[in-house]
């Protein structure tokens, strides 16, 4: 039986200087490479498959499956990038837990490099959090000098270097093929698939891509063995995962637990909505992922439950509004979102994120009427599952919900004849103000 938080990835965060070399091997940092490097490493993976651990960028496909995807009869290197390009709104678990322990990411991707047999590692960084890069690469030169990477890695004969890499800020270098091209220093653009970059990735080489907290989580599964892990979690989501509260909630942060928590008892633990209102929507994993309603309370936050409420877990990043908020005005906000950061490939993509915002911004001035509700939708079905990637199918999702949950407050719009919700009474300063 688990408690309720479960600290492991964020076990040490209230430490001093957690983000040392020294704080880190205090709390035994370091110590699952010794077991790792006394295990093959077709060993390693089987552990990572048998703890059951998926993939905590959004998607979900089991780390183990992954890493066995890659030929080792293919002569060329193999290569291990870490997806550090958290840049989704609302998704907030990455750059804190890189800026609170990045040691444990770097063990991570020892670890994860010597089981695919790569000698050669990359951190793949959203180039406008400084702040977390100089951080990355002091542990990384910490870990250099203290002979956890490099030649011979504790005496094993195993070799690995490791590159921290700054991207450019591009959204679309969130999606693993895009990222490789920004790697390769090309210009951030999903590739077609297959090859798939398990056969033909980094520098056409067998290449596995994983997210920070994937591979953040592969330590303790080596240290403490698959079947701690496994323990945690449902049948089929084990495990623990980092949760983002943010928003209209009492104490935001990061709150790690097993998957298949509710929501219900997140809030209870951070405290409840903000005093005085209720919960109007939220997304269980971003921006990108359909919203849910008070009515989802209860539902188990795990990849399965979550789909079956009709959205997607996701990154975990649990965005809280009230009844203060204008849904058809935060919807905007995200869609702008992404019409900004379409990296312009594909048409459904390219030109659908724009009608969406003429549209959408035309609803929320009050100047629609109700048939573009109809042509909304319409173009939202013109665009899901024919872009390029993902991007476009995650730019229609709150739209579609949002309009499946809230059809009359997007007519309240249209009769009202503008936005019938104070702008300001949704900002947390709002609140503040009033109770001062």
């Amino acid at each position: 039986m688990t408690d309720t938080l479960t600290p492991v990835l964020t076990d040490n965060w209230d430490q001093e200087r957690s983000w040392t070399i020294d704080a880190y091997t205090e709390r035994g940092g370091y110590s699952a490479l010794d077991k790792a490097f006394a295990m093959t490493p077709d060993a390693v993976i089987e552990a990572v498959k048998e703890s059951g651990l998926r993939g905590r960028g959004g998607a979900g496909f089991p780390t183990g499956m992954k890493w066995g995807f890659i030929p080792q009869d293919n002569p060329r290197p193999k290569y291990l990038v870490v997806n550090a390009d958290e840049s989704e709104p609302g998704t907030c678990k990455d750059i804190p837990l890189m800026m609170a322990t990045p040691h444990t990411l770097v063990e991570g991707v020892i670890l994860s490099s010597y089981a695919i047999r790569a000698n050669h590692a990359f951190i793949y960084v959203r180039g406008e959090v400084l702040h977390v890069i100089r951080r990355l690469q002091r542990a990384v030169q910490e870990a250099y000098l203290a002979g956890h990477l490099g030649k011979n890695i504790h005496g094993s004969g195993y070799d690995l270097d490791l590159v921290v890499h700054a991207g450019a800020g591009a959204y679309i270098c969130g999606e693993e093929t895009a990222l490789l091209e920004g790697l390769e220093g090309r210009r951030g653009q999903p590739r077609l698939r297959p090859p798939f970059p398990a056969v033909a990735g980094l520098y056409a080489s067998p290449t596995v891509i994983n997210n920070v907290e994937s591979i953040a989580s592969v330590p303790a599964i080596i240290d403490r063995g698959a079947a701690w892990f496994a323990d945690m979690g449902t049948e089929k989501s084990n495990g623990h995962g980092i949760f983002s509260l943010s928003g209209h909630v009492k104490r935001p942060g990061q709150y790690e637990a097993p998957l298949g928590i509710t929501l219900r008892e997140l809030l209870d633990l951070a405290g409840g909505v903000r005093e005085g209102h209720e919960l109007k929507f939220w997304t269980p994993g971003g921006s990108s992922t359909p919203l849910l309603t008070p009515e989802h309370l209860d539902v188990p936050l795990d990849f399965e439950s979550v789909a079956g409420a009709g959205s997607m877990l996701g990154t975990r990043a649990l965005q809280i509004f009230d009844e203060t908020t204008c849904v058809v005005r935060a919807v905007l906000r995200w869609t702008e979102f992404y019409k900004h950061e379409s990296c312009g490939k594909c048409t459904p993509c390219r030109e659908g994120t724009w009608w969406l915002t003429q549209t959408m911004a035309k609803l929320e001035r009050g100047e629609g009427v109700e048939s573009d509700l109809d042509l909304l939708l319409d173009q939202c079905d013109n665009i899901l599952g024919r872009s390029f990637c993902a991007l476009g199918d995650g730019a229609t999702s709150p739209i579609s919900s949002s309009v499946q949950h809230f059809r009359d407050e997007y007519l309240a719009h249209i009769t009202h004849g503008g936005c019938p919700f104070d702008p300001a009474a949704s900002t947390l300063f709002a609140a503040e103000g009033a109770n001062a």
